[in-house]
């Protein structure tokens, strides 16, 4: 067999198909083409060309029970002819396509427009220098320095576009770099079970190869076409491939073909691998996508952002080895086949619209952008104005043919400073701000053990209003033990003792278990010493294990004695019936039947239960219905699992007909019931209550039943006695959510959800019911935003719908993790605490950020605007405003969007999608910072040269040097910033600004640095910054002028918000539902509950002065002559929608006292309400 030579192993350019034939007696293209048979052609193709499996299996020269040898030569043999089990991955983006897609952005867009523009005009030096006789007026001449330095301007904004281009760049392609290598992580953990030398042993999926014999069970996902040489009653969901729904039966002699990708349903058996990889037959639909994905996605690229476009990049990077890649498969939706692939990314797109921040961000950005273009363009039109009633009329020039090119570089002179005002305006800091937030966010989640999948996942969790949980693993631990028997009539609270069983009794139950079960489930020693046993396989079959070994048995014998090959006939393990059986061929030659499954199934299919002596008695329905109320409800109440284990014998002749399961499976003799304690994790209580303050609801969506559901969620703290809350089973579910004719209607949906926090027996449909009902509700004001956790392959229609889906890192099928958001590493629901606590920081990050760069920007606009209009030049030059522009921006995001999250995050109610970005009290700080640093800066402009002593920079001759005047102002206005960026740290209104302000280092690192650079620009920036060196005293003056913010914080905190009735929010989403909620102020949000209650008190007080605006409206409409019935008409279908919403949310309303201030309506207001000083 290896008597090649090496170097014709390894001729890598073409397969040598015809030699390597000879080796191995078929050829890989007619195993390939023997794949795509089914069926009964499959069988007789196999009998024609090989005679039966066990000449394929000569041919590929292996055995059916030994399997191959496994040396290392032959593998490598195997491997090189037939292909290796591996799918290469699609290419990554390279960083110029992610550097591409970052460019896309809009804010960027006008910043390269504004920056080539300003370049431009830099390098353009127009003739007629030397005609003094064009004008005279100074308007906007800049000295020679900044003429010299015009192209600084242009440099710099481009080098801010550069920066935030690079890093969000960098940040999405690290972030697919973590990204894959978690995909391998998680390829590595794959294993399958294999038969190697008579060995049956686990190997990594990817070292599967032809010819190998490998063992399929119930719950695998099959990791290669093979053909089924022996098992019992295999069936397999093919709808990965084939779209069809339906289980489809296996058996040697109908149907053998196994195909990659593809769920084992139930059974069990053993399966010759004839194809791996590309070869596969999901290999051959990736190698198809591979191609047909990258049209797709230069069509999807055009409308979406970012985000968007990595989505896709990660999906991809999911294809990462044969069988990650084919655990995707069954995600596609029941159509098979590529056109899944488009389905799924219209999905994909669907779901994942812009993010609320996004939205917001965007929104806010464009208004931003508006507003700085008006004073742009009102600055530019101004100065021409000025400039031309200068020059044309006041000295009436003439218009000389000669001086065109001067006046034109004038103009050119205005423009600049337009752009300058423009570029100030845009915030460019804010793509930046919320990239560095996010990419920090999520590297930080790593350690909390939340991967993140797709960014925006980690900004929505932190306006989740709910959260669907399951229960095992998440919620518990995941480690079943027996702590509760029933055995021989007496019900044990504890593991009894096993002489207390009758001896009969206890090799009944120890063989039941042993031989009824996975024989790949077993309960291995523990990795360290004094650690818990570990548990491989089906974990409550451990749990029953277990119980056996605490019983001082051991099943390792009775599994040797009866070997997987000798049951006779096992009916697995499945939803529908919620029950296992294995059926063995006794020494005399009847049958014995094993069955476990749960209690309240299993049990009515029994007649007799075994006594206190071991034997057998009659066991009638009302003993059953004792049994139920005494043992098996106290129980679930205890919050265990019930599992009743039972038996029964047939007689050799005449054979049963074992495949009518219900005659099979009836007049079983119970042999004991068992509780099965899954014990909750310790930390889950804490975490539940801290949800519960954040105002997050939690769910248990579980398949168990209710009894144990309802226990666990006490012990969780889901539900608390006493509360008025809903249990439901999930036939109950369906039948109060759909109506006569079985369709789901939305309002019965609504009756039920609010109330309902436990629905157990649950199908992944009801789950994904739920999930969907509870997105789709109008009940309440804001649209739910709702988590979902998941680990199998069924919670994938759940996990998609949700607004984020939580897989489990550890217990999660493939499938699960593939529709999920973020994967949960450790599986345990406090991080999904963590992930709400980051979500909500991010929100934070932005607002603090938003709330500082808004309060720069207001003051430079205006600063240079109102310079440019009073003194024809702006008192902050435009390399100064770019100084403040990239600096204050860059890194005041870097410093304000890395604080790290507080627990304090968790006490306040979630944001919801439309509630504005800059609240009120963010409004009043910007705009309090603002007059502030006006104030003083115009202070300094006009009457600083007095305060000081020095030369007034005001209207200085062309070329003149910069001033000590105008420098004062630039680092005034710099270190007033530069306070304000600590006060900016809070934006709630909190008094302590300093607070936790060591736990950022970078925050303190950006501070100082940006005062260090300040002191060498100002020191040594000289003509190119236009600064002149300061004296230490003017250096005092400056900084304490600075820390001067820090005291005008604390006087701006102590002016209450309610007060300020004219704020207004800025930055918020509006959806055209949600019209009447537009009016709802963010105080709603400052107020504890109580307040609310009283609120709900005075809607009625509210109605009553609806009337009197009615009347005052009319009153009004009387006065300005126009119809008062239209009038009354509007006002009160306007009344009827929005008032009421209005006026619970602020205590003091507007639009009354706005309607008092007129004469006539004060008299008609007196007169509806006698008591007019009560208006609150």
């Amino acid at each position: 067999m290896g008597d090649m030579t090496n170097s014709d192993f390894y001729s890598k350019n073409q397969r040598n198909e015809a030699n390597h034939a000879g080796e191995f007696g078929c050829t890989l293209q007619e195993l390939r083409s023997l794949m795509e048979l089914r069926g009964t052609e499959a069988v007789v193709k196999i009998k024609e060309t090989y005679g039966e499996t066990e000449g394929l299996c000569r041919h590929l020269k292996t055995s059916p029970t030994e399997g191959l040898a496994g040396t290392a030569a032959d593998l490598e043999k195997r491997k090189l002819i037939f292909g290796k089990n591996f799918i290469p991955p699609k290419k990554p983006k390279t960083f110029l396509q992610l550097v591409w897609e970052a460019l896309q952005d809009v804010t960027l867009i006008i910043l390269e427009i504004a920056a080539i523009i300003s370049l431009g005009l830099s390098f353009y030096q127009p003739p007629g220098e030397g005609n003094e006789g064009c004008g005279t007026a100074t308007g906007g001449a800049e000295d020679e320095g900044e003429a010299e330095a015009g192209w600084i301007e242009g440099a710099a904004i481009l080098l801010s576009v550069i920066c935030v281009v690079l890093v969000t760049a960098f940040n999405d392609w690290s972030k697919e770099k973590q990204f894959r290598g978690l995909q391998s992580r998680i390829e590595q953990e794959q294993k399958f079970t294999v038969v190697r030398g008579g060995q049956v042993i686990q190997i990594p999926v990817a070292e599967i190869v032809v010819g190998d014999i490998a063992q399929v069970k119930y719950g695998d996902l099959l990791p290669a076409d093979g053909i089924f040489i022996q098992g019992n009653d295999l069936k397999i969901d093919e709808s990965s491939l084939t779209g069809e729904s339906d289980q489809v039966r296996k058996s040697v002699d109908k149907d053998p073909m196994l195909l990659s990708g593809t769920h084992v349903m139930e059974g069990s058996g053993r399966m010759l691998v004839t194809a791996v990889g590309v070869n596969s037959q999901t290999g051959i639909i990736f190698t198809l996508l591979g191609a047909g994905g990258e049209e797709e996605e230069k069509k999807d690229k055009k409308g979406k952002m970012q985000d968007g476009n990595m989505e896709n990049s990660q999906n991809k990077a999911k294809q990462q080895d044969g069988a990650a890649a084919m655990e995707m498969q069954p995600l596609k939706s029941a159509e098979g086949g590529e056109g899944d692939d488009k389905d799924k990314k219209k999905s994909n797109m669907h779901k994942k619209e812009k993010s609320v921040l996004q939205g917001k961000l965007t929104k806010l950005a464009v208004q931003i952008g508006k507003a700085g273009l008006v004073m742009s363009a009102i600055t530019v039109i101004i100065l021409v104005l000025y400039f031309a009633i200068d020059t044309f009329v006041v000295n009436k020039k003439q218009w000389l043919p000669e001086c065109t090119p001067v006046y034109v570089q004038y103009f050119v002179k205005f423009f600049i400073i337009g752009v300058t005002v423009l570029v100030v305006a845009v915030p460019e800091g804010l793509p930046l701000a919320v990239t560095i937030s996010l990419a920090y966010s999520v590297k930080k989640m790593m350690k909390d053990n939340n991967l993140v999948r797709h960014l925006d996942a980690c900004e929505t969790m932190g306006n989740a209003t709910a959260i669907c949980s399951d229960k095992t693993g998440t919620l518990t631990t995941n480690r079943m033990t027996v702590v509760q028997a029933y055995v021989g009539d007496v019900h044990y609270k504890e593991i009894p003792d096993p002489d207390s069983i009758p001896a009969k009794t206890l090799e009944l139950l120890v063989n039941a278990i042993a031989i009824n079960s996975a024989y790949t489930t077993k309960i291995l020693p523990p990795e360290k010493e004094g650690g818990l046993p570990r548990q491989v396989g089906n974990k409550t079959e451990c749990g029953l294990l277990g119980f056996v070994l605490d019983l001082k048995q051991d099943y390792e014998p009775v599994r040797n004695l009866i070997p997987e090959e000798k049951l006779y006939k096992v009916y697995t393990f499945n939803s529908v019936r919620k029950s296992m059986s294995t059926v063995i061929k006794m020494p005399d030659g009847s049958f014995r039947m094993y069955s476990k499954g749960a209690s309240e199934i299993v049990l009515k299919k029994c007649s007799r239960i075994l006594n206190a002596a071991g034997e057998p008695r009659i066991f009638r329905p009302r003993d059953r219905d004792e049994m139920v109320k005494k043992v098996i409800e106290p129980m679930a109440c205890d919050g265990l699992r019930t599992i009743c284990v039972a038996f029964r014998d047939f007689s050799s002749s005449p054979e049963p007909d074992w495949d009518n399961e219900n005659d099979i499976l009836s007049d079983l003799t119970c042999i004991c019931v068992v509780g099965i304690e899954d014990p909750v994790r310790p930390e889950v209580p804490e975490a539940i209550r801290k949800c519960q303050r954040a105002g997050i609801t939690v769910r248990m969506v579980t398949g168990d039943n209710i009894n144990t559901a309802r226990a666990i969620a006490i012990k969780c703290g889901i539900i608390h006695p006493g509360e008025d809350f809903l249990c439901l089973e999930g036939k109950e579910f369906n039948r109060r959510i759909r109506n006569e004719k079985g369709e789901i209607e939305q309002e019965r949906i609504d009756k039920i959800w609010p109330k309902l926090r436990v629905l157990a027996r649950s199908s992944p449909t009801d789950k994904h019911t739920l999930v969907k009902g509870i997105i789709d509700s109008t009940q309440v004001e804001q649209r739910q935003v709702v988590a979902v956790t998941g680990d199998g392959t069924n919670d994938g229609p759940a996990l998609k719908k949700a607004d984020v889906g939580f897989a489990m890192g550890i217990a999660g099928t493939d499938v699960a993790k593939e529709a999920s958001d973020i994967i949960l590493t450790d599986d345990n629901f406090s991080s999904i605490v963590k992930a709400v606590m980051w979500g909500r920081n991010v929100y934070d990050s932005i607002s603090k950020f938003l709330q500082f760069q808004l309060t720069v920007n207001i003051v430079a606009v205006i600063v240079a605007f109102t310079g440019a209009c009073i003194t024809q030049d702006s008192p902050l030059k435009a390399v100064q405003m770019l100084w403040v522009n990239l600096i204050m921006d860059t890194f005041a995001s870097l410093a304000l969007a890395t604080e790290p999250p507080t627990e304090a995050l968790l006490l306040r109610k979630p944001y919801g999608r439309n509630k504005p970005l800059i609240s009120r009290t963010m409004m009043k700080n910007i705009l309090g910072h603002a007059v502030y640093q006006l104030t003083l800066i115009f202070t300094l402009l006009f009457v600083g040269e007095k305060m000081f002593k020095i030369d007034s920079g005001r209207n200085a001759p062309l070329h003149s040097p910069p001033s000590e005047h105008y420098t004062i102002i630039f680092n005034t206005f710099v270190m007033m910033q530069l306070f304000n960026e600590i006060n900016a740290r809070k934006i709630h209104g909190e008094r302590n600004v300093f607070d936790g302000i060591f736990r950022n280092p970078i925050f303190c690192t950006i501070v100082l640095g940006t005062f260090a650079i300040q002191i060498v620009i100002v020191q040594f920036g000289g003509k190119p910054f236009s600064c002149s060196p300061l004296q230490l005293d003017q250096w005092m003056w400056c900084v304490f002028i600075g820390l001067g913010e820090l005291v005008w914080g604390q006087v701006i905190a102590t002016i209450p918000t309610s007060r300020l009735k004219f704020l207004k929010e800025a930055g918020r989403l509006t959806e055209k539902e949600e019209a009447p909620e537009e009016e709802l102020n963010e105080d709603v949000e400052e107020i504890d509950h109580a307040e609310r209650e009283l609120r709900r008190g005075q809607i009625l007080w509210f109605r009553g002065l609806n009337r009197i605006q009615t009347q005052i409206e009319v009153v009004n409409t009387f006065k300005s002559g126009t119809s008062f019935q239209g009038a009354l008409r509007r006002q009160s279908s306007v009344t009827s929608q929005t008032q009421d919403v209005t006026n619970i949310s602020s205590p003091s309303h507007v639009s009354l006292s706005n309607a008092l201030s007129s004469p006539t309506s004060t008299s008609a207001a007196a007169a509806g309400h006698p008591r007019r000083e009560g208006i609150p």
